[in-house]
């Protein structure tokens, strides 16, 4: 590990910077006023990063295809134009480790990004490996966030996480799951466990999380990252021909998409929405989810009443 610990970067250090000037960041203004992405803070550090990103399980699994990597080029682009700045990755995700690492390369957007990827193995020599693996795919150390894929084998790599993160080669531990079935064991970690961020399945078409998993993040203060957004595209097809309401417009709402996203994103707990695309269309979508005003409480609760209606 010794190679891979010399080699501070100078995105390292535009990270650590970051962190430490957060109180020097201008006053708050209303959503309406920025013309930049919302930003939340990461309640660990008050580093503060876009509440859209992008997540890449299939849509970045397209090995070295120039003809496919081409829209993923301008997928990136767009992400860090608009502000935003987490891919999350995992090596469970084929070629996606290795395509958003010589993509942002080419792109030269390496510094403004925020790289997430995942541990997904089992034995602690087999997950320093992997680990390793993926920050050279990745092409960035430290690892801004090295999350646990699923929990599996939890218990031996949260030692590991808590050993690198003291020795800086990764910045943020987290851990994943996308099925309601294990949010009690999310909870009981986030109580027990010194972690930083979470990651979990919701849609406000599953609402599971909001029971007890995010106010339980919140009150630990763990940042919270949504996979899932839109229910497997299911949010998609049940909405397919039907008109967005006229009130929609009073929280800066131009499509479906950003509706699905800023209900997500007005979550207090909340902190990034990762929506998976491969379509630059899309991204521009997403992206404008992180614009504008946000959903009240009134707001979310007739949006809520509106997609249990259809």
């Amino acid at each position: 590990m010794e190679p891979l610990k010399n080699q501070v970067s100078r995105r390292r250090a535009l990270k650590y910077l970051a962190v430490g000037s957060v109180g020097l960041s201008i006053p708050n203004l209303s959503f309406s006023q920025t013309k930049s992405m919302i930003r939340k803070a990461i309640p660990s550090t008050g580093e503060k990063i876009g509440v859209v990103g992008v997540g890449t399980w299939q849509t970045f699994d397209v090995g070295s295809s120039a003809a496919a990597r081409g829209p993923l080029k301008e997928v990136l682009k767009i992400l860090v134009e608009k502000g935003g700045s987490v891919i999350d990755s995992s090596p469970m995700y084929g070629s996606s480790e290795q395509v958003v690492g010589d993509l942002t390369k080419e792109l030269d957007i390496e510094d403004p990004i925020f790289y997430a990827t995942k541990v997904w193995t089992t034995g602690e020599s087999r997950g320093k490996s992997q680990m390793q693996n993926s920050m050279k795919k990745m092409g960035t150390n430290p690892m801004d966030l090295m999350q646990i894929h699923n929990l599996q084998d939890w218990r031996t790599h949260i030692k590991t996480l808590y050993d690198w993160k003291e020795r800086g080669l990764i910045r943020y531990i987290g851990i994943t799951h996308y099925i309601d079935s294990s949010h009690s064991e999310l909870e009981r970690i986030i109580k027990s466990e010194n972690i930083d961020f979470v990651q979990v399945n919701f849609s406000i078409a599953n609402r599971n999380a909001e029971r007890s998993l995010l106010p339980t993040a919140k009150d630990n203060g763990v940042a919270v990252i949504t996979n899932r957004p839109y229910s497997g595209g299911s949010l998609f097809r049940k909405t397919k021909g039907k008109e967005l309401p006229g009130w929609a417009s009073e929280f800066d709402c131009e499509s479906w998409g950003q509706f699905f996203l800023k209900y997500l994103i007005s979550n207090p707990a909340v902190t990034c929405v990762i929506p998976g695309t491969s379509k630059p269309h899309h991204m521009k979508d997403n992206v404008g989810a992180g614009f504008g005003n946000l959903p009240t409480t009134a707001h979310r609760k007739k949006m809520r009443e509106l997609i249990n209606s259809i």
